[in-house]
């Protein structure tokens, strides 16, 4: 992924900080799409950007760092979390895992280490969301050819088939009504429930 193609949210509730890192993204190549100066804000701006990134202040008003960003990872609204902090405590670091976060920079923070905890936070989330896309596909495929099989049967039972017959029975109606085969199997499924 380019670099003016990367959406970053800032959100810290020091303006000097915040100036100082969209001076830094800006000048790496990222976009900046917006700022947040407490949690609540952080949250609804990624609600409304969905960037691909959200750099957080742990310490802000309203709504802490580790509480926005534990929101911000349940409902997917950024593809990776940075926290920002002056603290690299173990204690912290398990909290933060525990809400989603895939890096953390200790302030002040300088261009050399901004832009590789970018990087590799952004190739991790791209991973991640790769794998349940996967994911998704494998368990769609599995529930499929669970419907397509009890379909078979019922129609090996209600007309004597062999299972290669049922099966080439579904396909066939699959390609004579140009649907799925698993839609002809639901529909199969139904009749039978009737």
């Amino acid at each position: 992924m380019e670099n003016e193609r990367i959406r970053i949210i800032v959100a810290d509730d020091e303006p000097v900080t915040k100036m100082d890192l969209r001076e830094l993204l800006v000048s790496a190549g990222y976009e900046v799409v917006a700022e947040a100066s407490d949690g609540l804000d952080a949250v609804e701006l990624c609600r409304q950007y969905r960037p691909d990134l959200i750099l957080m202040d742990v310490k802000m008003p309203f709504l802490d760092g580790l509480s926005a960003a534990r929101m911000i990872h349940e409902e997917g609204l950024a593809g990776a979390i940075i926290m920002l902090t002056a603290y690299s405590e173990r204690d912290f670091i398990d909290r933060a895992k525990s809400c989603g976060v895939g890096g953390y920079l200790v302030k002040p923070i300088d261009e050399k280490s901004l832009v590789p905890s970018i990087e590799l936070a952004i190739a991790r989330s791209q991973e991640l969301r790769q794998l349940r896309r996967d994911m998704e596909k494998t368990a769609a495929r599995l529930e499929n050819r669970i419907v397509i099989e009890k379909a078979k049967g019922v129609v090996m039972a209600e007309q004597k088939l062999t299972e290669q017959e049922a099966y080439d029975y579904i396909r066939n109606l699959s390609l004579t009504k140009h649907m799925s085969m698993s839609r002809i199997a639901e529909f199969i499924l139904m009749q039978k429930e009737r």
